[in-house]
Formats: C-alpha cells, structure tokens, sequence
C-alpha cells in the first residue's frame, strides 16, 4: 500500500537544520545484478557497458565510455552513428531534439544534436553531473561544486549552492526545479530567481535517479529503502511512497501513457507502473539484460529501452 508522508519545509527559505548533517554520507548505488535466469523480453542489440540512455525523435542513444552511440529506432539493423565525448558519460538528459550530456571527470556539459551528431561543450567547474532544460536556458547539478550552475546561449551565467553535500541530479517542472543530494539523501528545492537553495526533505533511505511526470510531480526511486516516491513541489512535500523491492535504480517516464518504467539491478527486472491514480499500479513486468541501471521510453509507441552497465547489451522491448 501506499503511504503519504507530509513534511513541513522550513519557513525560513533555507534547508532544514535536521538534513545538514548524515550519519551515513555514502551515495546509494545501484545492486550487483546476479547473472540473467530468464531470457531478456524483447531484443538486444549488442553493445559496449552503458553508463545512461535516452530516446528522442526516434533515436536511441547509448553513452559508453568513450561518447554516444545513436541508433535509428526506425532501423535497429543498422549500424550506429557514433559521437566521441571528452570523457565518460554519467547522466543523459532530452532537451527537444538535442540530448544533454553531463560529462564530470572532464567538467562539461555536452549538448548532441541528434540529427546531425554535431556537438558543442560547456565548461562547468566542480564535476556537472546532470543537466536539465529550464526556461530558456540549462540547469546543471554540480556535485564537487555543491550547488547548482545556470547555462545561457552555451554561458554559465549563475552559480548558487548552500547546505547540500552534493549537487547529483536535477530536476525542472514549470516554474519549479529541485536538485537532488545523494550523500544527503535529501531534495531541495531551488529558488531560480533569487538563486538560492531552499526548503528540503528526505528522500527514502537512498534515492538514485527521479524524473518528472506530466502532473509536475518528482518521480523518485530510493534504491536503499525499496521505493517509489513522488514529491510535490509547490510546496515540497513527499506525496507517495510506494514499495518497489528489488533495488530498484533506473526510471522513465511515459506521459503518454502514464506509466514509470523502474529498472529493478537486484532481479534484473524492469515494472512499468501507473502513476496516473491515488498510488502506483503496476501494469508490466518483464525479465531485462543483466545489470540493468538505464532505462528510457519512446513517447511515440511505448517501447521501453533497457541498457545494460556490464557489456550485457541495449534491449527494446514494445509492451
């Protein structure tokens, strides 16, 4: 069953005293998958260990250690075209037809146009290890930095930070965005106009990775406590929290349908869930390639794209 935990953020506009410190200031991680039992729903396409994936426009990329590779959805035969980066991928953010590449050991943001494979890199000193769409410009989660850097026309234009640990993912929704803190274990809310970090809260027992759903909801998987949380953000305020067991790691989210797709590394497994209603309903199951950490969804037919962080191959899967 779902339980809704409501927490009060801080009147103040600055995170809480009670989430400064952690008596366990180690970032959650995804499980050590054993070896596949089942055979992989779907097709798998060969390819090197994949560290993020993304769909858009009928492309499928796959970050590797070496740069993207991007696949025609249309023609999975084909070979893909590849893109050389300036180091390894860590989170790979849609930005229209163009996909955000957050590059940290190199500190930069990489923007990929999908059709022509062009690239253009920003700096962003502090190891950027995510990057979101906001506005007219770029958000991007500086973790080494503990804050957040604001990209215009390809500038860094802003840097704000104030009581995180690390700055890991971000996430934007209307007027709102949040930024989350793995060693914290916390999402805080950004103020944008007056660049500050403000109000925040717990997120489970070890969040991960989250993404935004069309409600304006954060999607949050706490890979440690085995859930599925939902945060509100105007106010912040943690909705849902639904058991997901399994270490669940990577998620998506298919507005059309509704529906978050949440990689599951203990069981390699992925869950397609209905976020539509009062709690999630799970609606799919299918058994995935080993060591499954990235998952992504086409928003045109539903396929869900599972990759592979072990050399276990890119699957694609049509519910």
């Amino acid at each position: 069953m779902a339980t809704a935990v409501l927490l009060a953020g801080c009147s103040s506009g600055q995170p809480q005293d009670e989430l400064m410190v952690t008596t366990d200031p180690v970032a959650a991680t995804a499980a050590r998958s054993p070896a596949p039992t089942a055979e992989p729903a779907g097709r798998v396409l060969p390819a090197e260990a994949a560290s993020a994936v993304a769909v858009t426009g009928g492309t499928l990329a796959v970050a590797t250690d070496t740069g993207v590779d991007l696949y025609d959805l249309a023609a999975l035969d084909k070979a893909p075209r590849s893109v050389a980066l300036p180091g390894p991928v860590e989170t790979l953010t849609v930005d229209g037809a163009d996909l955000l590449a957050a590059v940290p050991t190199k500190n930069q943001v990489v923007r990929v146009d999908t059709a022509s494979a062009a690239t253009s890199e920003v700096g962003v000193q502090g190891a950027p290890a995510a990057a979101t769409p906001f506005a007219d410009g770029t958000i991007v989660a500086v973790r080494e930095s503990k804050g957040v850097a604001v990209l215009t026309d390809g500038t860094v234009t802003k840097n704000f930070s104030g009581g995180l640990l690390s700055a890991d993912r971000v996430f934007a929704t209307g007027d709102h965005a949040v930024v989350l803190d793995h060693l914290r274990n916390a999402v805080f809310r950004l103020d944008m106009a007056k660049g500050s970090v403000e109000e925040g809260l717990r997120a489970g027992e070890g969040a991960t990775n989250g993404v935004v759903d069309r409600f304006g909801r954060v999607l949050v998987v706490d890979t440690r406590g085995n859930s599925l949380l939902a945060f509100g953000l105007d106010p912040l305020l943690l909705r849902q929290r639904y058991p997901v067991p399994g270490a669940p790691y990577g998620i998506a989210y298919d507005a059309e349908r509704d529906l978050a797709w949440v990689t599951l590394t203990a069981t390699n497994e992925v869950v397609g869930f209905d976020v539509a209603g009062g709690e999630p309903e799970e609606r799919f199951r299918f058994p995935t390639v080993g060591q499954p950490n990235s998952v992504a969804v086409d928003p045109a037919d539903g396929r869900v794209v599972v990759a592979s962080a072990n050399g276990g191959g890119v699957q694609v899967i049509a519910p």
